[in-house]
């Protein structure tokens, strides 16, 4: 089976359990999808060794300065756009990356969320935006990242997103610290070679049909948060688990 299939089974996929989810009772729906979302911590489980390996990587960076860039992608009804029902996971890297400076009191320059199409995208999706993987390297040229302390966290639950994988290759390619997150396996993003960890959650089919803001969307939270809030702790910014330096 092809990437491109595997993507479309394991981020779009029918799921078999909610085939009737509009004829039932609103408590048997609620029921049901409280259920589904169950499986997302489980789905978690197989990737903490990688987290692991990413915080790792990333302490010493944060440690002496370096930046975290969050870069994502959604999509805008485009022929290859990546989720269809037009869910930006990149807003999730702009939501986790605002939440660390007033959370741990680091600077606000140090932790970056970027979407494709600029701001403007976090409001209203930019047409064929995800597609342009050259805009990606662009966007990460106009960065002037340091190799030896910037990082890059790319965030596609399909995997294959162009505009990620750009970013990704460009930071890889000078000798940053790369992370992909997906909700696919495999996918473009692990088989290029450019992320040095591959976070691949995989909570299954939606409860509606491609709606990636559900379970691939709270996955992906779920990684977002343990990355930068394990990060956060290995350089110091708690006292046991209390939050040290929060800003009031």
């Amino acid at each position: 089976m092809s990437v491109e299939n595997l993507s479309t089974l394991q981020t779009e996929g029918v799921n078999p359990e909610t085939v009737h989810i509009d004829q039932i009772s609103t408590l048997e729906m609620c029921t049901l999808i409280n259920s589904n979302d169950q499986k997302v911590p489980e789905s978690l489980v197989p990737c903490l060794p990688e987290i692991a390996g990413a915080i790792d990587a990333l302490t010493p960076r944060v440690s002496r300065g370096g930046r975290v860039i969050y870069v994502g992608a959604g999509t805008s009804g485009s022929q290859t756009g990546t989720e269809t029902n037009k869910f930006e996971l990149a807003r999730l890297g702009i939501l986790d990356a605002s939440e660390i400076p007033p959370t741990f009191a680091a600077p606000r320059s140090q932790f970056l969320g970027l979407i494709a199409g600029g701001d403007e995208a976090i409001r209203q999706a930019q047409e064929g935006a995800e597609d342009d993987e050259l805009a990606g390297e662009k966007t990460m040229r106009a960065l002037n990242l340091n190799p030896e302390l910037d990082s890059v966290i790319g965030i596609a639950s399909s995997g294959r997103t162009p505009y990620v994988l750009g970013c990704l290759a460009f930071a890889k390619n000078i000798g940053s610290v790369t992370i992909g997150v997906v909700c696919t396996s495999p996918s473009a993003i692990s088989l290029s070679g450019n992320a040095d960890f591959v976070i691949a959650p995989l909570p299954g089919p939606e409860v509606v049909t491609g709606s990636t803001r559900l379970k691939a969307g709270t996955v992906t939270k779920l990684v977002l948060n343990m990355l930068s809030t394990g990060t956060m702790i290995r350089t110091g910014k708690t006292y046991g688990n209390m939050v040290g330096s929060l800003r009031i």
